[in-house]
This record gives structure tokens, C-alpha cells and sequence, in this order.
């Protein structure tokens, strides 16, 4: 089973699968020279980005992340405060240390290569790192495909056969396996559990339940510090577009109306606020968590803000039945579908984040194993068709504030499943299979290769 810690992790902006899948893959790539004892003999390296890391990874900082893999630094734990200053000395002295100990010639011209109009076969986010030896030999190369949420896969891993991969999958079983939200139902019924509870039993067997709470304190930690820094850096957000930050602004009013403003509907800004403090961050290539991805961050946190300051202040016992009934809704989606807007356009990112903060405010707030279910079809039904068109290949417009409309509809899709009693005519796994096939019908333009929608419709300052 895939588990929590997949589905949420801990990155930089703008972009999960063009920043940190990216940065994971060239990481991954240096770590195998070192194993295989090449890293010394290597004295020039290029990288190739195909499909839409080629389109839209200047905008996605696709280049930057690469050279922070290249030189051996990790998306969770590289200090950011740094970057800026690490790749500004790179670009002058056109030279990088590999995993943090080769030095070899890094020209700003050719030593990444974007391809914008080239794909590799498997995935319209790939990859080609390769390495040559002073004499001119190709000393080793390896294709990667970034696959959403900051996943990464070797091309020929793509050729595993089923039989093996169970055989992998069955080493450690995990007590209650499901691959339907049908099968999820049905076991939580069976056996008396919710579906937090449910993942709990699965993740203790790989960690103890401890480790799970303290796994899941850093990751609300990362998302509480992400809202503060969002909310009190004042800049322009990099990138052709020059955005202004919203958020400090934002900020700054509601807390000066907060005594005298009796408008109930407040609580809305306030939910908008904190998805637009995340993925403003997220858009200045800050910390966050990607949840499932980068360019959706802002919502999980945004909802579980709602939760903290609107309902209950948030104890070890929400932090695991709300990451965790989330991530069991997130594991449907990567499973049977996509969470990849390069594959099924922005449903599979905003969409799928919406549809798993639905499920898990409903899990928060009492409701039943069946209206968690019925919140996340909702939370998706909504988003169906939701087209990724990021205006000039930036993680900016319309992704910051299509988080803050996420959050609020995920609240409500909440609502209407707990004013429900769990019946419905569509269920989750119908929801799915829809958002998949349309993600298939959906023109390429319209999958986060900045060629359609909005992104040529509004002109550039």
C-alpha cells in the first residue's frame, strides 16, 4: 500500500512533478554513480527534459531543480534560504559539484536541455541524465518519469511485470489492503473501523504508531510555518508575470476587521487566506507539503487552518484522522487515476486535493464512513474537466487562487455530505474512473503545457 508519508511530503515550490520529481531524479541519478564508483571519472554531464517538463519547466524551475539534485541536495532538507545565492554561484563559475563532491564543467548554455517539442514514450513528464568521461565516453545514463506528487520512476521500472510487483507488495502485507473505495467501505464496515483507523493498522507495519504521530506533527508543523511565512512575506513572486503577493494584504484587513465585521461569511477569506499564503510560497519556491502536489498545496492546510481556528484547536488525535482519512482518499485517486496534471489536466491535482479535504473534514467533524465517502465524491464530481493552463508555465495564475476556491469547496462538499445520511446515486470509484477518462479525452493543450486555455489568452506584461 502506498502510504501517508507518500501522498504527503515534504518539498520546495513551484511544482511537484517539475520541481521536485525533477530534483529527486537527478539526486537519485548522482547517489548511482557514487554506488557504482563512476562519480570521479565523470567530466561532463547533460540533462535532457522531455514532453512537458520541456514546455513548462523554465516557468516550473524544472533547471533549478535539477542542479540542487545534481549536487546531492534533498527537496525536504535543503536550507532555501540558500538556493538563491547556490545557483547564482553556479551560473558564474559554470561549474557544479556533484553530490556535493565532483567538481565538473556546468555551462549555462546546453548542460540542460528543454525540449518543447519532444516526448519519451512512457510519460509526458520525462527525463535523461547522462554523464561522459574525459576521453568523450558515456560512462552511464539513466530516464526517469516524474509522475505527479513528486513521484519519481526509473524507465525501466515501467516494464515490471504485475506478478513481480506483487511479489514485492507481499513482503511486509498489510492487514487491511484495498484498491476500491467499494473495498474501503466494505472493510471499515466489516470491521467496525474508520477509515483513519484503518490506515492506522496499515502503517504500523512499517512504522510504530509514534513515529506515524510525530510524521504527521512535522508535516503540520511544515504547513503552519508555510501559512506564517505566506502571510508576512510582502514581494513579487518570480517569473514573467511580476505577481504581487496577496496574502500579507489579505491578512493585514481581516485581522483589522476582525472585531467589528459581523459578516459570518468571514470565515470564507480566512479559509482564502490560508490557501493562498501556502501556494503563494509554493509559487516563490518555498517549503510545503506537497499534498498531493505541489501546485494543489494550499488546500489540505487550508482546511485543517478552518478546523484549528474555526472548530477545535488540532491535538495528535486530529492530526492522524485527518492526514490519514486524506491519504487513503489520495491513495484511490494515484492507484486508479491520476494525480498528475500533465495526465488529466488540473482535476487530478486541485481536484483530487478538494475531494481529499473533503473526506477528511468529514472524518474531523464525526461523520459517518459512508458521508466520507459521499464528501469525496462531491469534492470531486465538482472539479470534473478542470483544465491545467498555467499562464506563461508559472505556478501562479490561476493555481494560487483556484487553491483558495478548492479549500471552499471542500468545505462544503463536507457539509453536504454530513446533512446527508451517506446515500447517493454516484459513488467515489464512479467519480474516479470519470475523472480518468476524461483526463484521456482531454486535449494536451490543456495539461499543463501553458498552449491553451488561459495561458495564450492573457497577454504578458
Amino acid at each position: 500500500m502506498i502510504s501517508v508519508f507518500d501522498m504527503f511530503t515534504i518539498g520546495i515550490g513551484p511544482s511537484s512533478s517539475h520541481t521536485v520529481g525533477p530534483m529527486r531524479a537527478a539526486q537519485d541519478f548522482v547517489q548511482r554513480l557514487s554506488e557504482q564508483g563512476l562519480l570521479t571519472q565523470v567530466s561532463k554531464v547533460e540533462v535532457e527534459l522531455f514532453g512537458s517538463l520541456g514546455q513548462t519547466g523554465v516557468g516550473h524551475g524544472s533547471g533549478k531543480a535539477v542542479i540542487l539534485g545534481l549536487a546531492g541536495f534533498a527537496p525536504d532538507t535543503v536550507d532555501i534560504e540558500q538556493i538563491p545565492d547556490f545557483l547564482a554561484s553556479v551560473a558564474e563559475q559554470e561549474q557544479l559539484l556533484l553530490n556535493q563532491q565532483h567538481p565538473v564543467a556546468f555551462p549555462r548554455r546546453n548542460a540542460i536541455i528543454f525540449h518543447r517539442r519532444k516526448s519519451l514514450p512512457l510519460h509526458s513528464n520525462g527525463m535523461t541524465c547522462r554523464v561522459w568521461d574525459e576521453k568523450g565516453q558515456c560512462l552511464f545514463e539513466q530516464s526517469y518519469y516524474s509522475i505527479g506528487g513528486g513521484f519519481i520512476v526509473k524507465a525501466q521500472d515501467f516494464a515490471h511485470t504485475q506478478a513481480s510487483a506483487a511479489a514485492e507488495s507481499s513482503a511486509l502485507p498489510v492487514p487491511y489492503p484495498f484498491h476500491s473505495g467499494d473495498q474501503l467501505l466494505a472493510l471499515c464496515q466489516q470491521h467496525n473501523l474508520t477509515v483513519s483507523e484503518l490506515m492506522m493498522a496499515n502503517e504500523r507495519v512499517h512504522r510504530t504508531e509514534q513515529d506515524i504521530i510525530e510524521g504527521l506533527r512535522k508535516l503540520w508543523q511544515v504547513m503552519q510555518a508555510c501559512v506564517t511565512r505566506g502571510c508576512h512575506t510582502r514581494d513579487i513572486l518570480p517569473g514573467g508575470l511580476k505577481l504581487r503577493r496577496r496574502a500579507p494584504d489579505l491578512f493585514a484587513k481581516l485581522n483589522n476587521e476582525a472585531s467589528a465585521n459581523q459578516d459570518p461569511l468571514q470565515v470564507m477569506e480566512w479559509v482564502d487566506l490560508y490557501a493562498m499564503a501556502v501556494n503563494e510560497e509554493n509559487a516563490a519556491g518555498g517549503r510545503v507539503v506537497t499534498a498531493p502536489t505541489n501546485g494543489a498545496a494550499g488546500i489540505i492546510p487550508a482546511v485543517l487552518h478552518y478546523y484549528h481556528h474555526f472548530v477545535q484547536p488540532v491535538a495528535d488525535a486530529q492530526l492522524v484522522q485527518y492526514f490519514l482519512t486524506a491519504a487513503a482518499i489520495g491513495i484511490l485517486y494515484k492507484e486508479n487515476a491520476s494525480i498528475s496534471g500533465t495526465e488529466v489536466g488540473c482535476q487530478g491535482e486541485v481536484g483530487v486535493a478538494c475531494s481529499m479535504a473533503a473526506a477528511a473534514l468529514t472524518a474531523l467533524v464525526g461523520g459517518t464512513v459512508s458521508q466520507v465517502e459521499n464528501a469525496a465524491e462531491i469534492g470531486m464530481e465538482h472539479n470534473l474537466g478542470l483544465t491545467c493552463d498555467p499562464v506563461g508555465g508559472l505556478v501562479q495564475v490561476p493555481c494560487i487562487e483556484r487553491n483558495a476556491m478548492g479549500s471552499i469547496k471542500a468545505i462544503n462538499a463536507s457539509r453536504l455530505a454530513l446533512r446527508g445520511d451517506g446515500l447517493h446515486k454516484v459513488s467515489l470509484d464512479k467519480v474516479i474512473k470519470t475523472m480518468r477518462e476524461t483526463g484521456r479525452d482531454m486535449m494536451t493543450k490543456y495539461k499543463e503545457t501553458a498552449r491553451g486555455g488561459l495561458a495564450v489568452n492573457i497577454t504578458e506584461c
